[in-house]
C-alpha cells in the first residue's frame, strides 16, 4: 500500500473552476493511475482533501503508486510525494493511543414499512459522533466521547454525467483513539469506513502520540 500527497494549486483559476464538485476529484484520482485508467480497471482507492497551514492537499491511499506527473495536473509542481504505507502500518501497536483524522459520509439506512432501507444523512453533530462510536470497536479501535470531536460538518456537491447533482453529507472527525485489534484496524486504514469511498469519504489516518 502507498500513501500519496499533493498540494492542490488553487492559484490556477482553471483549477478553481474545474474542481468544484466531488466527481472532478474522483476523476483526477482515477486518471493519476494511467495503467488502470486506460484498461478501464478500477482498484480500491481512498482519498480525501486535507487543510494544513492554510494549504489544501489531496491524500490518497492505494495499492499501487500513482503517476506523480498526472497527479500534479491540478497540483503544485514538485509537491507530489509517495511513501510506502505498509512500513508505517507495521509499526502500529495494540493498546497504544494515536491521534486520528477521518472524513466520513455519515448516513444511516432506515426501513420504511418493511421495505428496503432508505439511506438518509446524519447531520446532527451529536448523532455524527454516535455514528463513529458505534463503529469503533468492531473496527478494532476504542473511542471516548471526550477524546474526539467533529471538526467540520457540511454538504458537498457530486455531479455525474447526465445526472442530477446530489449533495453528500461530510463529517470530519479528529481526536485520539486506542487500537484494540491491529488486524481489524489496519483493514480500516486500507479500506475505509462508511459509504461513498470513491468520492472522498472513509479515509482515516493516524499519527503516534509522542
Amino acid at each position: 500500500m502507498y500513501l500519496t500527497r499533493v498540494e492542490i494549486n488553487f492559484n490556477d483559476r482553471n483549477n478553481v473552476k474545474e474542481l468544484n464538485h466531488l466527481g472532478a476529484y474522483h476523476n483526477w484520482v482515477e486518471e493519476s493511475f494511467p495503467q488502470e485508467f486506460d484498461k478501464n480497471i478500477r482498484t480500491r482507492k481512498l482519498w480525501r482533501i486535507d487543510t494544513l497551514n492554510n494549504k489544501k492537499y489531496l491524500l490518497i491511499v492505494s495499492e499501487d503508486k500513482p503517476d506523480l506527473n498526472k497527479l500534479e495536473r491540478y497540483g503544485v509542481k514538485g509537491s507530489a510525494e509517495t511513501k510506502d504505507y505498509d512500513k508505517f502500518l507495521e509499526t502500529l501497536e495494540e493498546g497504544r493511543t494515536y491521534k486520528f483524522r477521518l472524513v466520513a459520509n455519515t448516513t444511516v439506512s432506515k426501513a420504511i414499512e418493511g421495505k428496503r432501507g432508505r439511506v438518509v444523512p446524519i447531520v446532527d453533530v451529536i448523532e455524527q459522533m454516535d455514528y463513529l462510536l458505534a463503529r469503533s470497536e468492531k473496527n478494532g479501535f476504542e473511542l471516548s466521547p471526550s477524546d474526539f470531536y467533529v471538526l467540520d460538518s457540511s454538504f458537498l456537491p457530486l455531479k455525474k454525467h447526465n445526472c442530477k447533482t446530489i449533495n453528500l453529507v461530510k463529517a470530519t472527525f479528529q481526536g485520539e483513539l486506542t487500537i484494540l485489534d491491529k488486524e481489524k484496524f489496519v483493514s480500516v486504514l486500507k479500506r475505509g469506513i462508511g459509504r461513498k469511498k470513491a468520492y472522498g469519504f472513509g479515509m482515516m489516518t493516524v499519527i503516534p502520540i509522542k
